[in-house]
């Protein structure tokens, strides 16, 4: 039996290898994919060659091994069923659909352990995007919205959506979204955005932002949040930046406006919250807000994984058309 894996060559190439379908080990259990979901802005950084290849692919994901030198696999969103499982594995868990950090591949194999359950009432497209909803809610968490404030998020790709989404159901004083693309502009006035501008026509709030996101991947946008953002305001950066590096003003009004800059990362919990809060918690939430995310507005794009050069085209040459893309695979 064959399957088919998804390689990132170098940049700007992508090829789809048939790869033999390997029997689990005694411990090990083997996913057939029925679903993967692209990670736009990372997965672009890897496909543009954009992404340091000095650091390791991701250290807390154990499908992700070695660094980001091509050839590589990548991709952290695959939803499946277990079809086959090693001796020392409960046969209980054969049917059983599963969601892994995994790249985009149509077979693998994992230890029980690093699979996760999806509830029954949970669709295989919604679950794909589980570390979406992580990460707006990490997002979130860390740049802790207050009653009244005023919040701008740049970037409306679709975690800056789904940040978008969640902040909204916030007793806010305004919330603005700043995104090039006209199309995802108007999404994001229908997740819940009082407001939707293009960078170039952005006038800043009365007294400036109290919150400002920074999720758009462009370096040129940290220097506009952090000329939006009031004094003694905070800007959380959930930007990967890659090899690209920001040119900041920071000899102006910033000097004096005591503007707390934070990184936000997915993989980490803030440890002020590390007390109380942990993966497992964070997880749990995400399955409930998953919930009522209108991910029909967010998928723009299914296609068989054996068009994953396509996928990845789109992605790059049509913003205003692609926003979420889902590889299925068939009955491979």
């Amino acid at each position: 039996m064959h399957g088919r894996a998804v390689y990132f060559v170098g940049p700007k190439q992508v090829e789809v290898r048939d790869r033999d379908v390997p029997d689990p080990g005694h411990d090990e259990v083997r996913v057939r994919t029925r679903r993967s979901a692209i990670s736009s802005g990372t997965e672009r950084l890897v496909y543009r060659g954009e992404a340091p290849t000095d650091l390791p692919a991701d250290e807390s994901i154990a499908a992700l091994d070695g660094d980001l030198s091509f050839p590589l696999q990548y991709g952290y969103a695959a939803v499946g069923t277990v079809e086959a499982v090693g001796d020392n594995v409960d046969a209980s868990l054969l049917g059983d659909r599963v969601f892994s950090f995994h790249p985009h591949e149509s077979h693998f194999l994992s230890h029980p352990s690093e699979l996760r359950p999806i509830p029954d009432d949970v669709s295989d497209d919604r679950a794909a995007l589980l570390p979406t909803m992580e990460t707006a809610l990490n997002f979130v968490m860390d740049g802790r919205p207050l009653v009244g404030e005023h919040v701008v998020v740049f970037g409306q790709g679709v975690v800056g959506l789904v940040t978008t989404w969640l902040l909204a159901k916030f007793p806010l004083g305004s919330l603005t979204v700043v995104d090039c693309v006209p199309e995802r502009r108007q999404l994001a006035l229908e997740f819940g955005a009082d407001t939707a501008v293009s960078p170039d026509t952005l006038a800043h709030p009365a007294d400036g932002a109290d919150l400002t996101f920074e999720l758009s991947g462009n370096p040129d946008a940290l220097d506009d949040a952090l000329d939006v953002t009031r004094y003694d305001g905070r800007v959380i950066v959930g930007s990967w930046y890659g090899t690209k590096r920001a040119s900041l003003d920071l000899g102006g009004r910033f000097h004096r406006s005591r503007i707390n800059v934070e990184s936000s990362q997915v993989s980490t919990i803030d440890p002020a919250l590390s007390g109380r809060w942990d993966t497992e918690r964070r997880f749990s939430l995400a399955w409930d807000h998953l919930e009522g995310v209108p991910i029909e507005a967010l998928v723009t794009h299914r296609l068989d994984v054996g068009d994953a050069a396509l996928a990845y085209e789109l992605l790059e040459d049509e913003p205003d058309d692609a926003v979420q893309i889902l590889f299925t695979y068939g009955d491979s």
